[in-house]
């Protein structure tokens, strides 16, 4: 079966969701939605569909069945709950909403109308992701002892100035960890499992004129009694890649963006030697570090045609609503921690 996607939200990220759907297969794209009528009009005819300027027009649309959220996060819940009573299936970019009462508020929303609900965090859809998560599974690192999340990344001061609603706290929710660091520590408790704990530190070192923090760093404690790092920033110069680092008593392994500059296990095997000549050489993207455009959509494509597989009952839903919580959570509790001093129990 073919679904009919709808798009709303034309800024950077919606181009993305387009690409991927146009390529996807079990997809195409239906409707777009801006405020903006230029904007609208540019989008829908760039990519084919029809555009719209109205909300409930756009939801009404017949030949729509699933909408992608590509609005600023503070407009998420609003928005979710409008396409649920649509009767519309969702997917919205991280983060899901940036209150825990809200993303709850979603979830229980569509799980009471049986619709489907996806957060977006592509990144567990690359092969290398993938690859690690699966030799977790198999526990090829033994005791896990430490899991680290490095986000230093770049953003120029007119990237806040120009984006209107970026770096605020009502639109934004929080800054480089909600906006930017929110895939890596998503892929970090994906491998890692879940924090118990947190004891951070956040403030505003390297930008003017906005509300929240762009750079953060916490310590934490993982529920299976692991520990680790989140460094998170958009204010290093010139920006690096993102890297997960997962060490163990049986072996390490150090993720950066979609390869991998470690991969060294006490029992080595051909599958290893095979994981460095497929996955040991540099990504062709920046991965956003330094340009939020320098992205590819593979992930995305992936996610979306993992979402139709798992409407039609083929496969399951890899990211519903309470996964895409979970980063939420612990963000915050970030945030809570480097507010207060003290420790912060999720």
């Amino acid at each position: 079966m073919s679904y009919g996607f709808g798009i709303s939200g034309t800024g950077m990220i919606a181009n993305f969701h387009a690409e991927a759907v146009k390529s996807m297969d079990g997809g195409k794209l239906a409707a777009c939605y801006s405020r903006n009528e230029d904007r609208a009009k540019n989008f829908a005819e760039k990519y084919g569909c029809r555009g719209y300027t109205d909300f409930r027009a756009f939801l009404d649309d017949p030949e729509m069945d699933i909408v992608t959220v590509c609005t600023p996060s503070g407009t998420h819940l609003d928005q979710a709950l409008k396409i649920a009573e649509a009767g519309k299936h969702a997917v919205i970019e991280k983060p899901l909403e940036i209150t825990i009462k809200g993303c709850l508020r979603i979830i229980e929303v569509f799980e009471r109308k049986n619709l489907q609900l996806a957060g977006v965090f592509q990144s567990r859809f690359f092969d290398a992701a993938r690859v690690l998560k699966s030799a977790m599974e198999k526990d090829k690192f033994g005791r896990l002892v430490l899991g680290d999340a490095y986000i230093k990344w770049f953003r120029s001061q007119k990237y806040y100035d120009e984006g209107g609603w970026k770096g605020t706290k009502a639109l934004d929710g929080g800054g480089a960890l909600m906006n930017q660091s929110i895939h890596a520590i998503d892929l970090l408790q994906w491998y890692m499992g879940a924090v118990d704990s947190v004891q951070a530190y956040k403030g505003l070192l390297g930008h003017k004129r906005i509300e929240v923090e762009d750079t953060a760093v916490a310590a934490l404690l993982f529920k299976n009694g692991a520990m680790g790092v989140i460094e998170g920033s958009t204010a290093v110069y010139p920006g690096f890649l993102k890297r997960i680092e997962i060490s163990g008593t049986k072996g390490s392994a150090v993720l950066e963006e979609d390869h991998f500059n470690i991969w060294s296990f006490k029992d080595r095997t051909k599958d290893d030697e095979e994981v460095m000549m497929n996955f040991g050489m540099c990504n062709k993207t920046g991965g956003g570090a330094s340009d939020p455009s320098a992205i590819d959509f593979t992930g995305h494509r992936r996610q979306f045609e993992n979402f139709v597989k798992a409407l039609d009952g083929k496969e399951k839903l890899l990211v519903d609503g309470k996964e895409a919580m979970k980063s939420v959570e612990i963000i915050l509790a970030i945030y809570r921690s480097a507010e207060e001093a003290k420790p912060v129990r999720i």
